[in-house]
């Protein structure tokens, strides 16, 4: 079984990403396979930011239903579907090592939840063939950075085990403050200020700074009034480790304020 030596913060930005080939984001999403990652994972564990619980939660289906969580969007976008593969084995195994090596008190098991849209969108460009089984790990967000960090170092050995790990998030996410009258790969500065924060922070390797993100990060609450779309990128550092080199892997703007910077993990050898 071949290690996968990476893990990754993915930024999902809007639902339209779905359909809409203007965005740049949606061109690299579609090259990932031939840019990012040619190997192929035996499984994946989606991280993300629409599945907000109390306590870790992982689902456990043979089969992937596709939720179509977002409102008001073209028709179109509703009948898409992505019916990848459970992965019950690997539900199992990360309640296994949250409550271990995690020291999480309690697990959940979600045996008819299928994939949020921060899930399928991305992987329905990323993997098409919607072939290789995919499982879904909450966030809590009534918890901190350096939380979800230590739920990530109680994932790392999931690696050598070949499944890819992926937080799916946004670097900026203030749904009150996208601008229509913006074209799409400009930005504003207050977003472009914690955007580019955020990238020096983790290409100088500084983790401990974005797990202090609210305190540490110019316009925090205004890039982030809610944590939910960071979080997923504080489990993908913390299961690449303290030693992992960070690479801006994609960046592109929507409606002036919507991120899409990307980030790979690479560990040590």
């Amino acid at each position: 079984m071949e290690k996968v030596n990476q893990t990754f913060f993915l930024s999902h930005g809007s639902p339209t990403l779905s359909i809409d080939d203007t965005l740049e984001a949606r061109q690299f999403f579609k090259s990932w396979s031939q840019k990012v990652l040619p190997q192929k994972p035996k499984s994946i564990l989606v991280i993300s930011a629409h599945w907000d619980t109390k306590y870790p939660s992982v689902n456990t289906v043979l089969r992937n239903s596709t939720i179509h969580d977002f409102y008001g969007f073209p028709d179109p976008m509703y009948k898409l579907k992505y019916e990848a593969p459970g992965a019950i084995e690997l539900g199992k195994r990360v309640k296994e090592l949250l409550m271990g090596e995690g020291g999480m008190k309690r697990v959940d098991e979600d045996t008819k939840r299928g994939l949020d849209h921060g899930a399928w969108v991305p992987l329905m460009l990323m993997y098409p063939e919607a072939d290789i089984p995919v499982c879904e790990l909450s966030v809590q967000s009534k918890q901190n950075g350096s939380y979800h960090y230590n739920m990530g170092k109680a994932l790392a050995p999931l690696k050598d085990e070949g499944v890819l790990i992926i937080g799916s998030g946004s670097a900026t996410h203030n749904l009150r403050k996208l601008d229509r009258s913006i074209t799409n790969g400009v930005s504003v500065p207050w977003a472009l200020e914690f955007d580019h924060w955020l990238r020096d922070s983790l290409l100088q390797g500084r983790y401990g700074d974005v797990n202090e993100w609210e305190v540490k990060a110019p316009n925090a609450k205004m890039a982030h009034p809610w944590p939910e779309h960071l979080y997923p990128l504080h489990v993908a550092m913390g299961a690449a480790g303290e030693d992992a080199k960070a690479e801006q892997i994609h960046t592109s703007w929507q409606l002036g304020t919507l991120s899409y910077s990307s980030y790979s993990f690479t560990s040590p050898l």
